[in-house]
């Protein structure tokens, strides 16, 4: 018997783009768009060109049975294509994947739920896909239930769950009915914190006893905690593999800018930021030199350019500041002060600068990553990337540095002491 409860050789996924959509519901209709096609396409003259784009192209690795694998990669990268033929929701354009054992699959909100039925009949319609035999799965029920949250409304038709409730039943049901392998992607980031906790919870308790878990996730402290190894995937690649640790240092660290400076080129502001348009973001030191490697004792200048093609009411520009594993130290926008925010409640069509400053003796020596958003509060976000840029902090000349010790955390604030003598 093999050691291994999967085993990818080569597989690839290769979609279709640039298909229209049907804009022609009814005879009258489709008689009617037939007018505006060129002549030539009528007559069988011409054909529309085909375009393609590879989601994952020759992918191929081993999980071992009982391992907990994370699939890491920004946007894009292919991580839930991946999931969904392992999962066989889809079928690979090439290669193959082997999966021995049972699968339980969370992979978007509603996924192998009928909308039209109530919680209680999808619970034994999961349970029968796994193959589980009826007794089984009630065995099983109170346990899917109670840890659901959504007792109260197990009888009511899931097409009026909110996505919260979706989410709760949805995994409640993956976890409980003992797959083999569980395999769980991103949506865990619908679920409120609690819940959050409860499947992190669950997942370990899953891999300890001795099944499967791929775990894909943005959430670098959940992969750290949560796997023990994972893979980069990167424009549908495995670009790396080793434990989880070196694999989210590789990650973090690769595709940012290094230079202490961002700037965008027109092709890579999506037309859906409009009419905000980011230009560039840098760091700079005490001097007003760009630079990516920042001391803790000195002041770090953050600078913001953008452009707005015409007048927005209610913007906000923010920065993220995080760890290089991924958490959050902070975030802050333009308009938190009351000042700023009645004074730019309304911003005219032209260039601008945002600008704040990173106090001295705040952060922790080590490698931090800045993200930017653009938004209007609850009404758009224009524009988002929360892996801008890098940049490292060095320790030398910050308080305590008399001893050699290096100090847990992300920021090492210089604290007012104060000691009396009684």
């Amino acid at each position: 018997m093999s050691e291994y409860s999967i085993q990818v050789e080569n597989i690839g996924k290769r979609y279709r783009i640039g298909v229209e959509s049907n804009d022609s519901p009814t005879l009258r209709d489709a008689l009617t768009n037939l007018g505006r096609l060129p002549k030539k396409l009528l007559r069988g003259e011409l054909r529309l060109p085909k375009e393609y784009i590879w989601a994952l192209r020759d992918i191929s690795f081993n999980v071992k049975k009982g391992q907990v694998l994370g699939i890491i990669g920004g946007n894009g990268a292919g991580k839930s294509t991946l999931l969904k033929l392992l999962s066989r929701v889809t079928e690979p354009t090439e290669g193959f994947a082997k999966v021995t054992g049972r699968v339980g699959a969370l992979l978007e909100v509603g996924t192998g739920f009928h909308p039209e039925l109530s919680g209680r009949e999808n619970i034994y319609l999961n349970g029968a896909v796994l193959g589980m035999k009826r007794k089984e799965i009630i065995t099983k029920f109170d346990e899917i239930v109670d840890f659901s949250g959504v007792g109260k409304f197990i009888d009511t038709p899931v097409k009026r769950y909110s996505s919260g409730m979706y989410l709760r039943l949805a995994f409640s049901v993956a976890a409980h009915l003992e797959p083999d392998i569980l395999v769980v992607d991103e949506v865990l980031a619908v679920g409120d914190a609690e819940f959050q906790r409860k499947c992190l919870g669950k997942m370990n308790e899953v891999a300890q006893q001795g099944r499967t878990v791929l775990f894909v996730s943005h959430d670098m402290s959940a992969i750290l905690r949560l796997t023990e190894e994972a893979i980069v995937l990167e424009k549908g690649k495995v670009t790396f593999r080793d434990i989880t640790s070196k694999a989210v240092d590789h990650y973090m660290a690769s595709g940012y800018s290094q230079s202490g400076e961002r700037i965008w080129r027109p092709d890579e502001v999506p037309a859906t930021a409009a009419p905000f348009k980011p230009l560039a973001l840098r760091i700079l030191n005490e001097q007003g030199i760009v630079n990516n490697n920042m001391r803790s004792s000195e002041p770090i200048n953050v600078e913001f350019e953008y452009e707005l093609s015409e007048a927005l009411q209610g913007l906000r520009l923010g920065i993220y500041l995080l760890t290089s594993r991924g958490e959050f130290v902070f975030t802050s926008f333009d308009t938190d002060s009351q000042q700023n925010y009645e004074k730019f409640g309304m911003r005219n069509e032209g260039k601008y600068m945002s600008r704040c400053q990173i106090p001295a003796d705040l952060l922790n020596e080590g490698q931090f990553i800045l993200g930017v958003n653009a938004s209007s509060y609850r009404v758009k976000r224009y524009f988002h990337d929360d892996h801008t840029l890098s940049f490292s902090v060095d320790g030398s000349g910050a308080p305590g540095k008399q001893w050699a010790e290096s100090r847990l955390g992300p920021i090492r604030p210089d604290l007012n002491w104060q000691i009396k003598e009684f």
